[in-house]
């Protein structure tokens, strides 16, 4: 659904609440659910009559856990934003750079741990599954603290810090190697006074598939690169499915996540958002 098309239906859908005299339960029920509410009776009983619960959580999630997030005011690794770098160009000119930046986040996630929200969300994942009901992940972390807490049902829409894709073959494989190849050893510090390594592109990592030794890239989504459309497809069926979505530590402007939640609301499903603002779809939520 496009966002024009999203627009209009709500707009359709809250003018009929409004302009019709509301008689009914099903009429008040709809008037009050088209504005935000901390009511948290409400969304308990919500969650108690769900059967499948859609999560989608964001940078926020981490935040506790000590993750970078390279954003904002001071967010370089040394005098580069994560824009500069996390993209196919940018890998294009200066794969030794990008690989720097990288190895750098790999080892800083290597040494992070889940914190009090990601072991809830997969306590709550495993509790629900033992009374027939089912919850799903839809993460934009690539951080893997999730799958560290344990959450089973996992779609980690922008890839894995610790994932490589081979720019020759294809091939996506999981690699948790520290460092992830001899050369980058104590490489990718952070300080601005610090020059690039300048690696040799043979001395990057390289696909280990039979016969191959293409150079691999992190499998992640970088800036102008579309979503896999098969965890897309998985994700819109899980969306399409799911009778309660909750919406975690994400600010609702990275495109197209931010359409997820607000697709679900706009089929009359409740959303409920858990943040420490308001974000910018905070209003288009049931």
């Amino acid at each position: 659904m496009s966002l024009l098309q999203f627009t209009t239906r709500r707009l359709l859908s809250q003018a009929r609440c409004a302009l019709k005299p509301p008689p009914s339960k099903k009429q008040r029920f709809c008037l009050e659910m088209a504005r935000p509410s901390s009511n948290m009776a409400d969304f308990r009983e919500a969650f108690a009559r769900a059967k499948h619960i859609a999560i989608i959580t964001g940078a926020g999630v981490s935040a506790e856990s000590g993750v970078p997030t390279f954003r904002g005011a001071g967010g370089l690794w040394r005098k580069w934003q994560a824009q500069e770098l996390a993209t196919p160009e940018a890998f294009a000119r200066n794969p030794s750079r990008v690989w720097e930046f990288y190895h750098y986040r790999r080892e800083v996630m290597l040494s992070k741990q889940p914190n009090a929200a990601h072991v809830a969300i997969a306590e709550c994942e495993r509790r629900l599954s033992k009374q027939g009901r089912s919850v799903v992940v839809i993460t934009q972390n690539i951080d893997e603290l999730h799958r560290k807490a344990g959450t089973k049902h996992l779609l980690e829409i922008h890839g894995s810090l610790f994932k490589t894709r081979c720019t020759n073959c294809g091939n996506v494989a999981a690699d948790y190697r520290s460092p992830i190849c001899p050369a980058l050893a104590g490489k990718g510090a952070p300080d601005p006074e610090i020059e690039d390594a300048a690696l040799p592109v043979e001395d990057l990592p390289r696909c280990e598939e039979d016969g191959c030794n293409g150079l691999l890239r992190p499998h992640v989504v970088w800036f102008g690169e579309a979503l896999d459309p098969e965890v897309l497809a998985e994700v819109e069926k899980e969306l399409d499915m799911c009778d309660l979505c909750v919406v975690v530590g994400t600010s609702s402007v990275v495109y197209p996540a931010a359409m997820f939640a607000p697709q679900v609301s706009s089929r009359g499903v409740p959303v409920a958002e858990f943040n420490m603002e308001a974000t910018p779809a905070t209003d288009r939520f049931r």
